[in-house]
């Protein structure tokens, strides 16, 4: 077998989409969350939510925005989520990929203010606490990096800063129209790459621990940190986020 045939084997192709599964929550996807400390379950997921499928695309509006959590950072942030139900494992030497296309529009977010209200891609790693994401607002997206207490998730001690999340901003996209994003993790590197329409836009090396398999999240999201007296992201403001199915490539 010549060598571009033994790439072609070697590489697997995947598409997430089927969002229309959304609706009966027992396919593709599930409402996402997480176990409170009090024993209960605290739901991603907006009361009034409006969620279309339409050319096999995601299409959800929450106008205004309503939920929130006055203890538990995470919890405030993510306001309406969507969880696929399949994890995907990373190769031990080569690298898995995530490429999604997302148009985020908002309604009354403080301007140039991308964390008072943004679309979201989220790759979250539950076995770690780790996170990849891209945030997508209406004059800027962010790229993030970060290891986070999820409720729940025992962090592996790696000797270094034990939680942490890098944002990185850009304004350089098409703004409130659908941009394409891609984020790269190859476990044998320890490198993560993000790519928005094809370009590199960040490369992160030394990663400093292990990404073990991604669940796949979708939201609707603010990110304004907590106060002594509980939550301060909700003002009135809406969010419309617009998803294609993701495609996900492993290369062993």
């Amino acid at each position: 077998m010549d060598k571009s045939n033994q790439a072609v084997k070697d590489q697997q192709k995947k598409i997430l989409g089927n969002f229309q599964s959304i609706l009966s929550n027992d396919q593709s996807w599930r409402t996402g969350g997480f176990p409170q400390p009090d024993g209960g379950f605290h739901e991603f997921r907006e009361p009034e939510a409006v969620v279309i499928v339409r050319n096999d695309h995601l299409y959800v509006r929450a106008n205004p925005l309503t939920r929130s959590h006055s203890r538990i950072q995470f919890l405030d942030n993510a306001k309406h989520m969507y969880y696929s139900n399949e994890t995907y494992a990373a190769p031990e030497v080569g690298s898995i990929s995530f490429e999604i296309s997302i148009r985020a529009r908002t309604e009354n977010t403080v301007p140039n203010d991308l964390y008072d209200g943004f679309v979201s891609l989220n790759l979250l790693d539950f076995s770690t606490g780790a996170a990849l994401d891209f945030f997508a607002g209406n004059e800027k997206y962010a790229s993030v990096y970060g290891i986070l207490p999820f409720p729940g998730v025992e962090v592996p001690d790696s000797g270094q800063t034990k939680y942490f999340c890098i944002f990185k901003e850009e304004t350089d996209f098409k703004k409130r129209e659908f941009n394409t994003y891609k984020i790269i993790y190859h476990r044998g590197k320890d490198e993560v790459v993000f790519l928005v329409n094809g370009q590199e836009v960040r490369k992160e090396t030394n990663v400093p621990l292990k990404f073990n398999s991604f669940t796949v999240a979708l939201g609707l999201m603010t990110e304004k940190d907590l106060s002594p007296e509980g939550s301060t992201s909700l003002h009135g403001q809406g969010i419309i986020g617009e998803w294609s199915p993701i495609t996900i490539t492993i290369n062993e």
